[in-house]
């Protein structure tokens, strides 16, 4: 993944999270995520990329997938999980990275949409040092957000599926 704050590779875990790696290489194959930004992100918890261009148009996206946070995956500092809204199955292209160890996130039970977690399927094997950099970025409210977004527009240039 290449940023404007630099680069950051992402080890896929496509054993443990089928579903979301083909759903994330798809994207990424598409070009969806060339010229996204990371539109929110939260100090000392995660940063969210992939749905919104600059000046915050969301951009329109495939059907949802299954969420597949019962994997086993934790959400620790570093992995990369599928961002959804409250529906446990509402996940489409847009994601986060793990700033800290966020096992609050991780999958409890399928009883409750809030104990259903949020799927990791990969892992930033490269570019800590970025995600950090980003996350050092002052965030404040832009559009249709009521703080959280980046000052400085941390762009995803583009995403290429390495073999």
């Amino acid at each position: 993944m290449k940023t404007s704050e630099g680069d950051i590779v992402i080890e896929l875990n496509a054993e443990k999270a089928p579903k979301s790696v083909e759903n994330f290489i798809q994207y990424a194959n598409d070009g969806f995520y060339n010229g996204t930004i990371f539109h929110r992100v939260i100090n000392n918890f995660m940063a969210q990329g992939g749905g919104f261009t600059p000046d915050l148009r969301q951009k329109p996206t495939r059907p949802s997938i299954p969420n597949e946070a019962k994997n086993g995956l934790s959400n620790k500092r570093g992995t990369v999980a599928m961002a959804r809204t409250p529906d446990p199955n509402s996940a489409t292209a847009q994601f986060f990275i793990n700033l800290v160890d966020n096992r609050n996130l991780d999958f409890v039970s399928d009883e409750r949409a809030e104990t259903w977690g949020y799927a990791v399927f990969g892992e930033v094997v490269e570019g800590m040092d970025v995600v950090d950099k980003i996350t050092a970025i002052p965030t404040g409210p832009k559009g249709p957000f009521r703080s959280d977004v980046p000052t400085t527009d941390v762009v995803i240039q583009k995403v290429e599926i390495l073999p």
